[in-house]
Order: structure tokens, then C-alpha cells, then sequence
């Protein structure tokens, strides 16, 4: 009987030794609920998690000394002039508030189907365990030699905007520079099955909105005379956007880096996404903000974007309350581009509220990341490219970013090296939600491809 390719991989994962035990580590880092937004864990995940890495050969750091541990681990060559690669990851995630949702308990990793699931499992615990297993194969081939310097760079904040990432990366900034390509956390397949290979993300600025009235709620019988906290609220939200989502708070569009006509090339190639497959995946009830396809993706890679992530005012319990509400506040967010900063964006924001006529909203700062965006031309990136159409049947899909958020420009301020994203996810692995889940047999590809990496610079 001819296995088809998954079936084949699956084969190979299940009588694979190497990956077989480093499963057994993913089940304890699935295990350990390891959650900073909560401060849960943190320090267990990061302690196992460098005892691991030196159980496989490496020297590790592990930084305790700001926010979540950072863990630095470091597997050498003895090769002169060895180049090197880094693996950044990440091993805090968000939490599983649903439990009662999921087929299973999501911190017990369960395979089922040819998948594995469990909170971290793509996000981002199963690409530690995937490319330490490829380096352990590659050692275990090879008498324990390497043919350049691997290191893991592991955060523990990254879905708190990686707090205190920039004081790792500046403490450790000089012994980490100079490396020849940095993988970045995960990356997916497409609904076509094509691997992603990304090369950039959007920034984020979050903040809140708020405005109080009165001291107290008013009677809703002096709505025609007093005004509420809500309705200025609403009107100021107003002002910020059109109806197309055009931003439109002056001088935000003119700081903007446009793309270049190979990243714009790159996106209308090979992105999968648009309105029509949004409205399937999402059963979309209002209409699409993009006139056209070309637009559609302009505005998803390449321009910002406002949103209102919530807002709360008033009485929201059973039956009616007639009072105009004394407070009312909103939660927004700008998705960033290159050439706009969190702050240089928020202090926009309240220029413009003043001179609309809005003075008495208060705007507060929450959390910044800067976007990075690359045209994906570097040599080390077209070695994985070449590598990566050798495993995936269907082809990659080469973005220069992603409409996501993540640390990428801050690593690359400090470390100054190529980056690409690459992973173990699919289409629909549900990261951050429920059932987060993984292909076995993507996962087992994705060590094939990281030590074919590795083979590579011999």
C-alpha cells in the first residue's frame, strides 16, 4: 500500500526516537501553565526549559533579572568561523479562559486525528521542541559536531508586547550580533498548502479612551439639556475614522513608508487572503472597507488601521435604568506601519481630539511595538526559500510582512540579521483560541526542513 505524504510523515514522527522523547517535552512545557499577563509559571517554564537545553549539548543563560526570565542557549561548533543562526521563540502563552470549550484539557497535550493539541502547542511551545529536535538529529548524525553556531533566544513575554525584550537584547546585544539569518517564532501554512515564509509584521499601539461627565449618573429626563459621557465619547470615536477605515488624524499617512514594488509584487503574488475569504471564515455581515482586491491588500500589509477593541458605559443588567452615564471608556488600537512610532501615533491622536473639540478625553497609553517589513532578498532567505520548495509539494507563498504583531523590529534593531518566519501552523490551528492545534505531519516536516538548514552551511 503507497502512504500518501501525511501519512508518510506521520510514519516517520511516530517511529522517529529523537522526536518521540522531545514530545515528551512539549507534554511538560504544554503542562506548565506558563501565562505572564497573569505572572503564572514563568519562572518553572524557563528552568525546565534550560535544564533541557542543557540535557542536548548547550550553554545556557538563563536572565532572571528583568520582567520573565529571558533564556539564552547556545550550541557550538568547533568549526573556525563558524556563522551562525538563531532561533527565536517564545514560551508564555495566552490563556485558556474556555476550557469548557476544548475536546480536551488544553494544557495536556492529546493527538488525535494527525494532529496534536493543547495551549502553546503551535504558539509557540511546539517550534522549541520541533528545532531542537532537528539539532539533536543533526548532532546525533554527525558525532556531536555542527557546522555553525546555533542559538535559541527564548522570551517569556511576547503576548504581553514582549516587556523587557529590549533590555535582554541590549544586555546581550554584543555576543548575539553577527549571526547569518534569525528563524523567527512560527508561521503557517495557507489554505492551498503552501509554506509561509514571512518576513515582517505590522506594529501596535493600544490605549484607552475615557471621559467622565458628572460625579454621578444623571436622570435620562435632562438628555435634551446635559450632555453624556457616552455620546461625547462617541462623538470623539467618530472623528478618528471614515467609513472606509481611512484614518483621519492629520500627518499619519505622510510619515508612512510605502512599499517597495517588490514588496508590493510579493503580497499580490503570493497572499492568500481577501474580503471573499474573510466573509467565508468569518460569515462577515457588513460589507468589505476595500473598494478592490489591490486595495484589500494594500490596506491589510501596508497601511494602518484604527480599531475599537471595546467600549463600557452605563447599565448593562436586565431590564431598563434611565440615566445618562457619568463615565464611559473605550479600549482602541492603531495597527502601524514603518514610519510610525506608538508614541509619535498616540501623540497624534490627542492633537487631534483637542482641536476637534474633544479636550475632556482622556487618552492612555498601554502598550507599543514598531513594525518591521523586509523584501525578502537577503541570500539566507533565499536559501530557505530554495530549501523550503524541496518539502512542501505546493509551494511557498514568500510575504515581506504579515498584518500580525511581534517583536521583529525590535530584534532586528539590536541583532542586525535577516529574518524569516517559518513554522509548524496550518490554516486553521486556532492559535490563541480553542483547540490550538498542529499537523503531526507539518510538524515533522518543519524538523526536516530546519535540519536540512543546518546541513546546508557544511
Amino acid at each position: 500500500m503507497t502512504l500518501t505524504n501525511e501519512e508518510n510523515q506521520i510514519q516517520k514522527f511516530l517511529s522517529d526516537t529523537i522526536v518521540q522523547d522531545d514530545i515528551n517535552i512539549l507534554r511538560d512545557l504544554i503542562a506548565i501553565k506558563s501565562i505572564f499577563a497573569q505572572k503564572v509559571g514563568l519562572n518553572d517554564l524557563s528552568s525546565y526549559l534550560g535544564e533541557v537545553f542543557r540535557k542536548a549539548g548547550a550553554e545556557v543563560i538563563i536572565d532572571d533579572s528583568y520582567s520573565a526570565p529571558f533564556i539564552v542557549a547556545n550550541f557550538k561548533s568547533s568549526k573556525v568561523d563558524a556563522k551562525r543562526i538563531i532561533f527565536y521563540n517564545h514560551y508564555d502563552t495566552v490563556p485558556a479562559d474556555e476550557v469548557e470549550q476544548w475536546t480536551e484539557d488544553p494544557f495536556t497535550l492529546s493527538l488525535r486525528y494527525g494532529k496534536m493539541y493543547g495551549r502553546g502547542v503551535d504558539d509557540d511551545k511546539g517550534h522549541i521542541t520541533a528545532r531542537l529536535s532537528a539539532v539533536k538529529k543533526y548532532l546525533s548524525r554527525h558525532k556531536g559536531e555542527l557546522p555553525l553556531d546555533i542559538t535559541f533566544i527564548v522570551e517569556g513575554a511576547e503576548e504581553s508586547a514582549s516587556v523587557g525584550l529590549d533590555y535582554y537584547l541590549e544586555k546581550y546585544q554584543e555576543q548575539l550580533q553577527g549571526a547569518d539569518l534569525i528563524v523567527w517564532e512560527d508561521g503557517p501554512k495557507n489554505p492551498k498548502g503552501q509554506l509561509e515564509i514571512a518576513g515582517g509584521n505590522k506594529g501596535i499601539v493600544t490605549f484607552d479612551l475615557s471621559v467622565s461627565s458628572a460625579d454621578v449618573d444623571i436622570h435620562s429626563s435632562f438628555g435634551g439639556v446635559v450632555d453624556s459621557s457616552t455620546w461625547y465619547l462617541i462623538q470623539a470615536l467618530n472623528t478618528l475614522r471614515d467609513n472606509k477605515g481611512h484614518i483621519l488624524v492629520e500627518g499619519i499617512y505622510d510619515k508612512v513608508i510605502p512599499p517597495t514594488k517588490r514588496e508590493l509584487e510579493l503580497v499580490e503574488k503570493y497572499s492568500y487572503r481577501s474580503a471573499k475569504a474573510l466573509e467565508g471564515a468569518y460569515q462577515l455581515v457588513l460589507p468589505s472597507l476595500a473598494d478592490s482586491h489591490k486595495t484589500f491588500l494594500r490596506k491589510l500589509y501596508f497601511e494602518p488601521s484604527i480599531a475599537i477593541e471595546g467600549i463600557t458605559s452605563g447599565y448593562q443588567g436586565e431590564g431598563v435604568k434611565t440615566i445618562l452615564p457619568a463615565y464611559a471608556k473605550c479600549k482602541a488600537e492603531v495597527r502601524l506601519v514603518p514610519g510610525l512610532t506608538p508614541k509619535g501615533v498616540l501623540d497624534s491622536i490627542q492633537n487631534h481630539l483637542k482641536e476637534n473639540g474633544f479636550k475632556d478625553i482622556e487618552l492612555t497609553y498601554t502598550l507599543g511595538e514598531m513594525s518591521y517589513r523586509s523584501d525578502m532578498s537577503a541570500p539566507s532567505i533565499l536559501k530557505v526559500v530554495d530549501l523550503a520548495e524541496q518539502f512542501y509539494p505546493e509551494g511557498i507563498s514568500l510575504l515581506p510582512t504579515s498584518p500580525g504583531t511581534g517583536p521583529m523590529y525590535l530584534v532586528h534593531q539590536a541583532l542586525r540579521a535577516p529574518i524569516a518566519a517559518i513554522g509548524i501552523g496550518h490554516a486553521n490551528s486556532r492559535d490563541h483560541g480553542v483547540d490550538e492545534n498542529v499537523s503531526i505531519a507539518d510538524y515533522y516536516t518543519h524538523i526536516e526542513l530546519v535540519e536540512a538548514l543546518i546541513e546546508s552551511y557544511e
